[in-house]
C-alpha cells in the first residue's frame, strides 16, 4: 500500500484564534466550576430536606453548566489544534461552531419554556411561592456572578458588520502641512468634504508683499510607490488655491512642491501616507464567549422574570403571572437565539463580513489602472480577515508583491493575490 504523502508546510502560520482566547477560556471553566457546585448543594439539599424545588432547580443548573462546557471544550479544541495543518485556514471558527451549537440549544430552551408556560396557563397548578421565589433568587445570584466572571469578553450584542475605518469621509492625512518658501509660508491640505479631494494652497504672505504669490507660480507633482507622476495645476477660488484635477486614490504618495521661474531654486517635499484602518468590533467579537454570556444573561432575565411574576402571585393573587413571565422570557431568549444563529451561521457560510472593505479593496485597484476579476473577503476568527484577490493588469508594471504591498493598509491577516498581465 503506498503511503498518503506529506503535505508541505507553508512557511507562516495559520493561527487564527481571538486576542483573549486563552483568558476566556479560564473565565468559562470557572464559571463550570461555580455552576457544578450550586447544582451538587441544590441537589443534595433537596434530597436531604425534601425538596423538589431545589432537585429540579439543581438540574437545571447542569443543564447550564452542560451549555457552559459546549464553550469551555470548544476553547480547548481551538487551541490545541490551532496549528494543525489539515485545517487549511486555522482553528478560528471553531468558537464560531460553538456558538451556533449554543444558539441552537437556546432555540430549543425558548421552545420547551413557552410549550411549559402554555400548558401552566391553560392548566394552573397550585404554587409554593415562597420556595420558589428564595430558588428565583439563588438562581439570579448564580447568574449575576457568572456574568461578572465572563465579562471583560467580546459578548456585546453589537449590531452591523464591518471595519469601522472612517467611512464618513477618508482618514487621510489630512492636516494642513505648512512649509516656508522664499516668497513665505504656504498652508497645503486635501479637502475633500463632500465633493472630489483635491488640493488647497493657500498664501500666508503678509499683504503688500514685495514678491506676491499667485496660483500659476506655484507647481504640485505626485509620485507614487510605483513611481507614477501625477501634475496638479491651481487656480484661484477666492479664499485659497484648488487644484483643477480631483486626487486619486489612494492618497498614499509624495507630494513635490516647487515654485515658478522666479524662485527656480526652492523645492520642498511632503509625504502623505493612508493609515491603518481601525477596526470594528464586529470582526472581533469571540461568538464562542458571546454564546456563554447569552446563556447566563438568558438565564439571569428568566429569574428575574420569574420573581416578578411569583411576586404578582404571592402578593396580588395574579397567579396567571407566572406562566406569562414564562411566555415574555421564552420570546426574549428565542430573539436572542436568532440573532447568534443569524451571525455565526455568516461565518460559517464564508458570507463577505465587510462589503465596504470589498469596495475599499476594488477602489484601491482601479486606482491603479488596473481592474478586479475576483474578490473573496471571509472571516478566519475572532479579529481575522482573509482576502483572496485577483487582479487584471494593463500595462505589465503591477505584480503580486506590489499588491501585497498595497494591501498591507487593511486589517487583513491573510492575502492571496494573482495578477494576470
Amino acid at each position: 500500500m503506498n503511503a498518503i504523502p506529506q503535505l508541505a508546510v507553508p512557511d507562516h502560520e495559520h493561527v487564527f484564534l481571538g486576542e483573549g482566547h486563552d483568558r476566556n477560556a479560564h473565565k468559562t471553566w470557572w464559571v463550570i466550576a461555580l455552576c457544578s457546585v450550586v447544582m451538587v448543594i441544590e441537589i443534595v439539599g433537596g434530597l436531604h430536606f425534601g425538596s423538589l424545588a431545589l432537585i429540579a432547580d439543581g438540574l437545571h443548573m447542569s443543564t447550564h453548566a452542560a451549555a457552559m462546557l459546549i464553550a469551555a471544550v470548544a476553547y480547548t479544541y481551538a487551541r490545541r489544534h490551532a496549528r494543525d495543518t489539515r485545517f487549511s485556514f486555522g482553528t478560528g471558527k471553531v468558537g464560531d461552531l460553538a456558538g451556533f451549537s449554543s444558539a441552537i440549544i437556546l432555540a430549543m430552551i425558548a421552545l420547551l419554556i413557552g410549550y411549559e408556560a402554555v400548558d401552566r396557563l391553560l392548566h394552573p397548578v397550585r404554587i409554593g411561592f415562597n420556595e420558589a421565589i428564595a430558588i428565583a433568587f439563588l438562581g439570579l445570584i448564580v447568574n449575576i456572578v457568572s456574568a461578572w466572571m465572563l465579562s471583560g469578553g467580546d459578548h456585546g450584542h453589537h449590531h452591523g458588520n464591518g471595519h469601522a475605518h472612517d467611512h464618513s469621509g477618508h482618514a487621510h492625512d489630512d492636516e494642513p502641512k505648512v512649509i516656508d518658501t522664499p516668497a513665505g509660508r504656504l498652508q497645503l491640505s486635501i479637502f475633500e468634504d463632500g465633493v472630489p479631494p483635491r488640493f488647497r494652497v493657500r498664501s500666508l504672505q503678509e499683504p503688500g508683499s514685495a514678491q506676491p504669490l499667485w496660483a500659476a507660480d506655484v507647481m504640485l507633482t505626485t509620485v507614487r510607490t510605483g513611481g507614477e507622476e501625477q501634475r496638479f495645476a491651481l487656480r484661484d477660488v477666492g479664499d485659497c488655491w484648488e487644484s483643477v484635477e480631483e486626487i486619486p486614490e489612494p492618497h498614499d504618495f509624495s507630494l513635490h512642491v516647487k515654485l515658478g521661474a522666479r524662485f527656480e531654486s526652492f523645492g520642498a517635499t511632503l509625504h502623505y501616507e493612508e493609515p491603518i484602518p481601525h477596526t470594528h468590533g464586529g470582526h472581533h467579537r469571540d461568538h464562542n464567549m458571546r454564546a456563554a454570556f447569552v446563556h447566563v444573561a438568558a438565564d439571569a432575565a428568566v429569574s428575574v422574570l420569574a420573581i416578578l411574576g411569583l411576586a404578582a402571585g404571592k402578593f396580588f393573587g395574579l397567579n396567571f403571572m407566572d406562566p406569562v413571565m414564562g411566555i415574555v422570557g421564552a420570546l426574549v431568549i428565542a430573539n436572542w437565539s436568532f440573532g447568534l444563529v443569524r451571525d455565526t451561521g455568516a461565518i460559517l457560510l464564508d458570507m463577505n463580513p465587510d462589503r465596504r472593505l470589498s469596495h475599499d479593496i476594488a477602489t484601491l485597484v482601479k486606482a491603479q489602472g488596473d481592474s478586479i476579476r475576483d474578490l473573496h473577503l471571509w472571516r478566519l476568527g475572532p479579529g481575522h480577515l482573509g482576502a483572496i484577490l485577483a487582479v487584471q493588469n494593463h500595462d505589465g508594471e503591477r505584480d503580486c508583491v506590489h499588491y501585497q504591498r498595497l494591501l498591507a493598509r487593511f486589517d487583513l491577516s491573510h492575502v492571496t493575490v494573482q495578477v494576470t498581465r
